[in-house]
């Protein structure tokens, strides 16, 4: 059997989460405070929807309750997992899991991260459903300006750009796509329009070592695991580069007996899962 353990990023967060794991670990949340500078237990289980869906919070929340998450599964279950992944954000989760750095650290990196793709400035994202890749690449000639952001399941996929850009897009996709969802986001994640913000984080993130990787963890940007002397350019590049989470749970669906597991709050992950198992089977059944 091969253990997989997969960790969300922003979408996945909801107001309450976390409210079983901050009584357990108060020692981390009271660290998690210290450097925050706030309750994250608070923005958790009180904050308004809005705040806790502002990017500089959603990601120092879902970074807490998933390693939170994670460290209390591997104590229940006394398992620890063959591979890791993370969903965007996610990632740092399992690079947390996979000893990349403290649990601290981790929490100073994801911050720098989310402060730097705010600043980025204001953009859009949409979900496009009933297109491959490959046709969606077709239909979007005509809007060169949006980029493919996530690679979610064979055909959902996220575009990304300015909200001019995206409705466009939107427009031009009627009639070809199922359907083109609008996400509650601030930024065009995962696009050329962080470019600024990987190289402002790229700055904060080599001041800090990363130590060699104990588990791997499958990467965002090649769905193939991180090597430890790539590692930091990799995360740099994950800002403006699509997550391909589709080839990268192919690849782990292709390992023996594989079980995935998702960490963290809600089953978005699992959901892509079923999909891309459904669209091409591989591997063993959960």
């Amino acid at each position: 059997m091969t253990l997989v353990h997969l960790f969300p990023g922003q979408g996945a967060h909801r107001q309450g989460m976390g409210r079983d794991l901050f009584p357990r670990y108060p020692h981390l949340v009271r660290r998690a405070d210290a450097l925050l500078g706030y309750s994250i237990e608070e923005l958790c289980l009180d904050a308004p929807a809005d705040k806790l869906s502002d990017t500089r919070y959603t990601q120092c929340s879902l970074y807490v309750v998933g390693a939170l998450g994670y460290l209390d599964l591997v104590r229940e279950s006394g398992e620890v997992p063959d591979y890791v992944a993370g969903h965007s954000l996610g990632e740092y989760v399992a690079l947390f899991a996979a000893g990349a750095f403290d649990f601290l650290t981790g929490l100073e990196l994801v911050r720098y991260r989310a402060e730097a793709m705010a600043k980025a400035g204001p953009g859009a994202m949409a979900a496009v459903i009933g297109l491959t890749e490959e046709e969606l690449g077709d239909a979007l000639r005509e809007n060169p300006e949006v980029d493919i952001a996530n690679l979610n399941a064979p055909t959902q996929i996220v575009i990304s750009g300015t909200a001019a850009d995206v409705r466009a897009a939107g427009r031009a996709l009627h009639g070809r796509a199922e359907a083109v969802i609008p996400l509650k986001v601030s930024g065009a994640f995962h696009s050329r329009h962080m470019a600024a913000a990987a190289e402002e984080f790229g700055t904060d993130l080599r001041r800090h070592r990363l130590a060699p990787l104990r588990i791997p963890v499958v990467a965002n940007t090649t769905a193939r695991p991180h090597t430890d002397d790539r590692l930091a350019d990799e995360l740099c590049r994950q800002l403006t580069s699509p997550v391909r989470w589709t080839e990268t749970v192919r690849f782990l669906l292709e390992r023996p007996e594989p079980v995935l597991r998702e960490v963290g709050p809600g089953q978005v992950l699992t959901g892509l899962v079923r999909k891309i198992r459904e669209a091409a089977p591989v591997g063993a059944e959960r």
